[in-house]
């Protein structure tokens, strides 16, 4: 692909979406090719049938590059799954020459590298947090400033690299290379999060089909990540076996009449609903859906919950939660999540679009719009796939770098 156009390839456990987009005006991205193909071969963030995947991703790019008239040979790709764990780590370097460059950074970045990660497991992400120098803590960009001895903090994110490689070969199958993955919830945040919820703390929860996504965000910066194995799919399967129905049908059920909040339902709105082993649709409470739908979201709640609390930054989210993701559109889970995180919670999805963006203005969609951005990102810095680890001089101007390795590395 020629430089100013962006591929992104969400791969989810409900739905595969491939976007392409040029870059405007150096800031603005126009969506020139759409795909959204139901996922085959997918569960829980994880390949579970290569083949099936591998066809649902191929008719995805197919229909994404139908519909912008261009080749697709390479893009940005979403990561999910309960194998995703990540870790802080700190790096420490000397400086030689008395003042600090992009060289200095990405050794310090490489120290911080240097911890046990299993044979079986590759680093995705290395984020840098803040900078320490020669005792002086809480420096953002150090470039330029005069020091003897570095120190980084940075969040490094790891995932299952057999799994990772299944993805890949996937992708692959396609006639398509994939120069990077991007964790979920962090290309979520690049169009859900403001700038003001990033400095004063805040969480991205992003609930797709087979995965809920976390993000903490503090300081402008990345500080925790993680992935549970629970999504709408579960609630769809409660409402399948609570009201014996197919599963195609608890779904449509669930879009249609499903709320979160049981008590929000009037006690006189009955459903029609065809349950196994009846001849004829028969009707039903609402509010005996709204109970079901209730008592899993709460758990799933419960679950996020725990996650924070056990992370240590819970009392550092002034600015509360942020959801998004295709089950953020159920009725009532901003009521709900609020009460059991006891923080602000909103929901957000993708703004300010230009081009075919008819289904893309929803939250299931702020992942697959969130990878345009980052490599809208890359692609400025002119950080390769090769070489986004560790950037040499000259790949990189100040301005460029600062807002990149504060957020993106590598």
């Amino acid at each position: 692909m020629d430089e100013p156009f962006v591929v992104g390839i969400d791969i989810g456990t409900t739905k595969v979406c491939t976007l392409v987009a040029r870059v405007e005006n150096e800031r603005n991205l126009r969506i020139l090719g759409v795909g959204i193909e139901p996922s085959q071969g997918i569960r829980k963030g994880t390949i579970v049938d290569l083949a099936a995947a591998s066809t649902s991703i191929a008719r995805s790019i197919e229909k994404a590059q139908r519909t912008s008239g261009l080749e697709i040979t390479s893009g940005l790709v979403s990561l999910a799954g309960s194998h995703v764990a990540s870790v802080n780590s700190r790096g420490v370097v000397g400086i030689s020459g008395g003042v600090i460059d992009e060289q200095d950074i990405a050794r310090a970045l490489e120290a911080a590298q240097a911890v046990a990660i299993p044979h079986n497991r590759q680093i995705i992400h290395v984020i840098q947090r803040s900078f320490v120098v020669d005792g002086q803590d809480g420096i953002r960009t150090p470039i330029g400033m005069h020091g003897y001895r570095m120190e980084v903090e940075a969040h490094i994110i790891t995932a299952a690299e057999s799994t990772v490689e299944n993805l890949r070969q996937c992708v692959q199958a396609a006639g398509v290379e994939a120069s990077q993955f991007v964790l979920n919830p962090l290309a979520s945040a690049e169009v859900v999060l403001s700038e003001t919820e990033r400095q004063m703390g805040a969480i991205v929860c992003d609930i797709g089909g087979g995965t809920t996504d976390l993000a903490i965000y503090i300081d402008g910066d990345i500080w925790h990540t993680m992935v549970l194995a629970v999504g709408g799919n579960h609630i769809t399967s409660d409402i399948a076996h609570g009201l014996r129905l197919p599963i195609d049908q608890a779904e449509e059920v669930k879009k249609k009449y499903g709320h979160a909040v049981e008590s929000e339902v009037a006690e006189s709105d009955v459903i029609n609903v065809r349950s196994f082993g009846q001849e004829g649709p028969a009707q039903m409470n609402r509010r005996e859906l709204a109970h079901i739908i209730e008592a899993r979201v709460e758990e799933i709640f419960q679950l996020v919950l725990q996650e924070i609390k056990r992370s240590g930054y819970d009392g550092l989210l002034p600015a509360g939660m942020v959801l998004t993701g295709g089950s953020s559109l159920l009725p009532g889970i901003r009521t709900l999540a609020s009460s059991v995180m006891g923080l602000p919670v909103r929901v957000a999805r993708p703004e300010n679009l230009v081009g075919l963006t008819d289904q893309l203005h929803s939250p299931a969609y702020s992942t697959s719009v969130g990878l345009l951005h980052w490599a809208m990102l890359m692609s400025e810095t002119g950080l390769s796939h090769e070489r986004r680890r560790t950037p040499k001089g000259g790949l990189l101007d100040s301005d460029k770098l600062k807002d990149f390795l504060r957020r993106l590395l590598p």
